[in-house]
């Protein structure tokens, strides 16, 4: 493992350094694209993901390539995830915000064997942070091991996705989080947003969709190092099961205070 995350690092550092970064804050126009209202894609999400399919095909042969842009071209690309040997691909994770010319977005990578999450990887372009994690190995931020910590805050600190929440379901959690909740923005990022959970910026963290390419890396880290994620009803997160939502934690205790708060 130690030497295909060298691998998998050198590819993502790549693609970072030369196809992200010269077009953060350079894009043009007609370089930006609305795949459905408000889900932006931009030259740089397609020709990461065009780069980084081509060398993890050569890197693991007897693997497929379930890359965010090409589900989005081909929803059939996606199916049978959960069989065999994957790699799931976000090229350019906080699309919105690279397009705004903001930081953080984030390159992810993860590895699935037969559904369950093997490996994962999760870059950042500017700050060159790099976060990884193995099954049963642990969870690394740039190259040291880490265990998930609690802010410390006299209340959980969470971050709440309102994306794609129906009204009534957003205003609910409004209400079951007030005074017992510190309320904070959210990065517009999964590539931050589970980093933020294992280095004690963050407790909790509520997502709506599940999308692999999202949540696959970040969740491995997170359970790497400590923390838990699960459907807001307990069940566990497994790639290509059905379900809805997710309520990441940075730790088990923390995980019941949210659902108890969240969910009731």
């Amino acid at each position: 493992m130690h030497a295909l995350h060298a691998e998998v690092s050198a590819l993502m550092r790549k693609v970072a350094s030369e196809i992200i970064l010269p077009r953060f804050r350079t894009l043009a126009a007609h370089e930006i694209h609305e795949k459905t209202p408000g889900d932006l894609v931009t030259i740089a999400d397609h020709e990461s993901e065009a780069f980084l399919t081509e060398a993890l095909v050569r890197l693991l042969p007897e693997a497929r390539v379930v890359g965010e842009e090409a589900v989005a071209a081909d929803a059939s690309v996606a199916d049978g995830i959960a069989n065999g040997i994957v790699w799931v691909i976000d090229p350019l994770d906080g699309t919105l915000n690279f397009a705004e010319g903001k930081h953080p977005f984030a390159v992810m990578i993860g590895l699935l064997v037969d559904g369950e999450r093997e490996a994962g990887w999760i870059l950042d372009p500017v700050t060159n942070r790099m976060c990884h994690a193995a099954r049963g190995l642990g969870a690394f931020v740039d190259g040291a091991q880490i265990h998930a910590k609690p802010t410390g805050h006299a209340l959980p600190v969470g971050a709440i996705a309102p994306y794609f929440l129906p009204p009534e379901r957003k205003l609910e959690l409004e209400r079951r989080a007030a005074s017992k909740i510190e309320v904070v923005a959210i990065p517009r990022c999964a590539g931050e947003q589970y980093p933020r959970l294992v280095l004690g910026q963050n407790d909790i963290a509520l997502f709506e969709r599940s999308l692999p390419w999202d949540h696959a890396p970040g969740a491995l880290l997170l359970e790497e190092a400590g923390g838990k994620i699960a459907r807001p009803d307990g069940s566990p997160y497994r790639i290509g099961m059905p379900g809805t939502g997710l309520i990441a934690a940075a730790s088990p205790a923390s995980w019941d205070e949210a659902a108890r708060i969240l969910v009731g």
